[in-house]
């Protein structure tokens, strides 16, 4: 399935918009607020930790408060028996857990990623930083009539038919996976389509409100679950457009074309659908009248530019069973009739 979302915009921006309970799963790496100056080793060279000011540090009590507030955003927009996995390193992840249970999260499993080939420590004080931590947390608590998903079976499968561990050895994102620019906090597909085979099913929303290069939504439409992604960097939005656009072209439609967009306002921007096309919101001199979104389940009335007129207008869209929309002046595909969620 090709049903996917990405917002350019601010997690909070974005989270504050969706829909309670709307999301059966949360998958994300947050920011570990290590840009402090310090270095690293990168391909046999030293570099500068700094990734940029979103990676800044404003101090524990900061860095805890805005944790607390993005989790609570996510508890909110997960349905009941839904879960959220949280990648991270040791500065950020026990913070994060704290938050997580402040919440009213229930902590389920603490996985560990395991690097075969790690950076070297350049400083040699310390241990070489050979692991991840991803923690695994349920919405509801323990004795819930909301049961959370766990396909147990699919994992023992996988396992060689035994339980399968806490401890995932897996390798580090590789060329394929950067050929269109890098992250540098990039998770491995494998290790996010692992997750969310485990807590998923087929057709279910999962959701990145950190979406760097778009590791997390490739992941979710190659098993044929629906994203929605939220990068606040024009970089990385530009890659992870590009690998969901290519990911969505490998992959099956959906059965029907039915979606759902969220409203957001500026300076939020959106890319649509399977194709990925992106356009503001909200587009100079538009009107409330411009921005009407009328949906029973499949795509009804948006705001749309026709890419050859360069104009606005609304068009009454509805799905034509091909894929395409049509609208009593148009007809043609979402690569030609470019959607504004409004």
């Amino acid at each position: 399935m090709g049903d996917s979302a990405l917002y350019s915009a601010d997690a909070f921006t974005a989270l504050a918009q969706m829909p309670d309970e709307s999301i059966d799963c949360v998958w994300t790496d947050p920011p570990y607020r290590l840009s402090n100056g310090g270095i690293t080793c990168v391909a046999g060279r030293r570099v500068s930790v700094d990734k940029g000011d979103w990676d800044a540090s404003g101090g524990l009590k900061a860095d805890y408060k805005f944790n607390l507030k993005w989790t609570a955003e996510c508890r909110r927009v997960l349905k009941p028996a839904g879960t959220i996995w949280v990648s991270g390193t040791l500065h950020v992840y026990p913070i994060i857990g704290v938050a997580l249970l402040e919440n009213g999260f229930r902590l389920l499993n603490d996985i560990i990623w395991e690097k075969p080939n790690p950076p070297p420590n350049l400083g040699c004080r310390t241990f070489t930083h050979s692991t991840e931590i991803v923690l695994w947390a349920a919405k509801m608590p323990k004795g819930s009539r909301h049961k959370y998903k766990f396909n147990y079976q699919e994992m023992k499968r996988e396992n060689g038919g035994k339980q399968m561990k806490t401890v995932w050895r897996l390798t580090a994102p590789g060329r394929a996976e950067k050929r269109f620019g890098k992250h540098p906090t990039q998770k491995p597909v494998a290790l996010v389509d692992r997750c969310l085979r485990a807590s998923t099913d087929p057709g279910d929303v999962v959701l990145d409100p950190f979406t760097g290069s778009g590791s997390t939504g490739v992941a979710a439409l190659k098993i044929g679950r629906r994203f929605i992604g939220v990068e606040s960097e024009e970089e990385y939005v530009s890659i992870a457009r590009m690998r969901l656009e290519e990911t969505a072209a490998l992959v099956a439609p959906p059965p029907d074309y039915s979606c759902k967009f969220h409203q957001l306002t500026p300076p939020a921007y959106a890319i649509l659908s399977a194709q990925f096309q992106i356009l503001p919101c909200t587009p100079a001199g538009a009107t409330e009248s411009d921005q009407a979104l009328r949906e029973d389940g499949k795509l009804k009335y948006v705001t749309a530019r026709h890419p050859d007129r360069q104009r606005h207008g609304t068009y009454g869209a509805s799905g034509i069973g091909d894929g395409r929309l049509q609208s009593p002046t148009q007809r043609g595909s979402r690569n030609q009739i470019r959607c504004i969620a409004a």
